[in-house]
């Protein structure tokens, strides 16, 4: 993963904050991690390897239960980043009845992170969460809070850093420093309970809703994707430092 310098934004974790060693995106790593915390082993990470292939996206198992776009913290990025938010209020929503479930990243490089606990905490993904397993824990304590109260309980919670520094630590290529710059940022789309895409980035003000999918449509439909995923590819076209992975059935 690179590590040149990012863009400061206002919503990024203070250089005080904790800090996590950012995670590769690698889909054997990202899957040890969420089965490590209890999601069901009939769930893994898959490498995307096309957005708009058919015959490649025919190797994901479907349906597809969330997306996670990696890609490049450019200066464009960021200028469509703010003057989005600037339209919005910060999200305050909380308990059950939430479409979805939103975590604000405060721990630096933890980006990868909250993008898995995004994906494995919406839509039917939540069902695979095991019961009494760490994850089962944490998004049964998460859900009722506010979304400032969920971002303390995630910088609080040692045996999700634990988890989290085991899998980081064995990535193809070293490790950066957990106190370093990182210019890669995921981003998680998921179909929330209300049938709609909704993408997912806890750099943002809260969780955005993209639009409407239909009763058989999952993350990788063809709407779905032009709903979001693809925006990003054509904001940011010159740049190739991008990479998808999903959600979905094991292959084992």
């Amino acid at each position: 993963m690179s590590t040149t310098t990012a863009p400061t934004a206002p919503t990024d974790p203070p250089s005080t904050a904790p800090a996590f060693i950012p995670l590769e995106a690698n889909p054997d790593l990202m899957t040890s991690l969420l089965h490590t915390l209890g999601l069901s082993p009939a769930l893994a990470i898959h490498d995307v390897y096309s957005l708009t292939d058919p015959s490649l996206l025919a190797f994901i198992p479907r349906p597809a239960l969330a997306l996670l776009l990696v890609f490049p913290v450019s200066a464009a990025y960021e200028s469509h980043r703010l003057a989005e938010d600037a339209l919005r209020e910060e999200y305050a929503g909380s308990g059950p009845q939430e479409p979805v479930v939103w975590f604000r990243q405060t721990i630096r490089n933890a980006c990868g992170l909250v993008g898995l606990l995004h994906a494995a905490a919406n839509g039917a993904a939540r069902g695979f969460v095991r019961e009494g397993s760490e994850l089962g824990r944490l998004l049964g304590d998460a859900v009722p809070l506010a979304p400032g109260e969920r971002a303390r309980l995630l910088e609080r919670d040692e045996a999700l850093a634990r988890a989290h520094r085991g899998v980081a630590e064995k990535g193809d290529t070293t490790a950066p420093d957990a106190r370093d710059d990182v210019d890669l940022h995921y981003v998680c789309f998921v179909r929330g309970e209300d049938g709609g895409l909704w993408e997912l980035d806890g750099r943002r003000k809260g969780p955005l809703r993209r639009g409407d999918l239909e009763g058989d449509e999952d993350v990788l439909s063809e709407k779905a994707l032009a709903l979001g995923p693809l925006k990003f590819l054509e904001r940011e076209a010159a740049d190739l430092r991008f990479s998808c992975v999903a959600l979905a059935g094991s292959l084992d």
